[in-house]
């Protein structure tokens, strides 16, 4: 029975198996923000607007004209797009989707569309976009993915039973998500394995054909020397960073944010147990983005020069500072490895590891003097404002360490993208870590695949997939 089991017809290929460290949770894009469901969400449904490898906003579904920064007119591509049951997808749905989503009161997208004042569609391809307020990036916004107007109307359960225009539409889910593919009928089943010794195990038993993402460098070393598994890396574009309390007793002297960031050792962490590609990171931006700044300059390790930035600053050695940090393996091991490194620079770094609720929810109150995360997807330079602007604390934005800066406000307000990141680069209210570099390991049955940047799976659309025959 436990044989039969796991059989399929002969006349039914078999699935693609690509197991990940985490299922997705909501399959409606108005409500997702795990990595996964986004990644799912990407697949199934299409947006207005793309980005190109520089980042800048691009025609998806959808070319626009801004005519002014409060009016936006969008028309639809030609051929028109259909959902998955068939039906053409209208201007009527773009209007019903983005309604919907300023009618909801749960949606964590929601206030991202709030200034929209008004949406009409003048023929079935057109929808324009009036603001109550002058936005020059809101076409970069519009990236929710369209669901059909009926549905909404209906009340139907996109999280669940998802429906969309995209490359792929739902099989089934029940214990495991299955989406097939629309150009060749290939079924990928998502299989949910937490522990990342027990998917690499998987993978090498031939029960899983594609891992991606989540796992500490040593099995990813362990599979590039495995004959039968392929390993690809790429250059990875999510920034990884140390937060700072800027509001925290000494954590105001920039003296003392310059010595905590030339006490780490950042390309030695990143040699010795880093994924490969992964490279030393400067501003939140990578350099090849278009609003990126190559120009900047890591600050170099430098223990003796911290001692003396400390000492400058009326600091009696050592500085006592409380690391906070989830208690993810990887992330306690960076922790334990910073702790060693800022020992020479006369800094006593304690560790505090919480769960990963407790831990973020620290840092959403300002209730930390350090912590270690990583901004994952970030398209837009307005990452900076949100970050940084001193009308951005908690809820209005993300400036968790209470940075203020007029002088740096001024910057943003004129969208000058290298003296703002120039400013953040010598003023620190984050100590710049790294770019991980993204890999995906595969089986002989996967003949074409490619990590991208920022971890997403859009690769499964062109994936080649050929299972030998058993």
């Amino acid at each position: 029975m436990l044989a039969l089991s796991g059989c399929q017809p002969d006349s039914e290929p078999r699935a693609l198996v690509f197991a990940v460290a985490q299922a997705p949770v909501n399959l409606d894009p108005r409500f997702a923000t795990d990595a996964a469901s986004e990644r799912i969400n990407h697949l199934l449904y299409q947006r207005l607007v793309e980005f190109d490898a520089a980042s800048r906003e691009v025609p998806g579904l959808a070319a626009w004209q801004m005519q002014d920064p409060q009016h936006y007119r969008f028309h639809l591509q030609q051929p028109t797009a259909s959902f998955h049951d068939g039906k053409p997808l209208t201007a009527a749905d773009v209007k019903a989707t983005y309604e919907s989503l300023l009618a909801l009161k749960n949606s964590p997208h929601t206030a991202e569309f709030k200034h929209i004042k008004n949406i009409t569609t003048p023929d079935t391809q057109t929808i324009a976009f009036e603001l109550s307020r002058p936005d020059p990036h809101f076409a970069a916004r519009l990236i929710i993915g369209i669901l059909p107007a009926d549905k909404i109307a209906a009340g139907h359960d996109f999280g669940h039973t998802p429906l969309g225009s995209g490359a792929f539409k739902l099989d089934r889910w029940d214990s495991e998500l299955q989406l097939i593919r629309l150009s060749d009928g290939l079924k990928i089943r998502f299989s949910e394995v937490k522990d990342p010794n027990v998917r690499v195990l998987k993978l090498q038993r031939g029960e899983v054909d594609l891992i991606q993402g989540d796992l500490p460098p040593e099995l990813i070393k362990y599979l590039q020397k495995q004959s039968d598994i392929t390993v690809q890396t790429v250059v990875g574009a999510n920034y990884s960073y140390l937060g700072l309390n800027v509001q925290a007793e000494f954590l105001r002297d920039v003296r003392v944010r310059r010595a905590i960031a030339h006490a780490i050792d950042t390309q030695a962490i990143i040699d010795k147990v880093m994924v490969s590609h992964s490279r030393q990171a400067n501003a939140i931006l990578p350099p090849e983005h278009y609003a990126g700044n190559p120009a900047l300059q890591a600050y170099g390790y430098q223990p003796a020069l911290a001692r003396q930035l400390l000492q400058s600053a009326g600091v009696k050695l050592p500085l006592t500072l409380v690391y906070k940090t989830s208690t993810d393996p990887q992330r306690v091991r960076l922790a334990t490895i910073l702790q060693s490194q800022m020992q020479a620079a006369g800094i006593d770094l304690q560790i505090k590891s919480l769960d990963w609720g407790t831990f973020f929810a620290d840092v959403q109150k300002g209730n930390f003097q350090m912590s270690g995360l990583t901004w994952v997807g970030i398209k837009t330079p307005e990452i900076y404002s949100k970050v940084f602007g001193s009308g951005s604390m908690p809820p209005a934005g993300f400036n968790r360490g209470g940075y203020r800066d007029a002088a740096l406000d001024a910057l943003l307000k004129n969208e000058d993208w290298p003296a703002v990141t120039r400013r953040i680069h010598e003023q620190l209210p984050y100590i710049p870590l790294w770019y991980e570099g993204q890999f995906a390991a595969y089986q002989s049955s996967v003949k074409s695949y490619q990590p991208m940047p920022d971890g997403n799976w859009d690769g499964l659309a062109s994936i080649v997939f050929q299972p030998t025959q058993q």
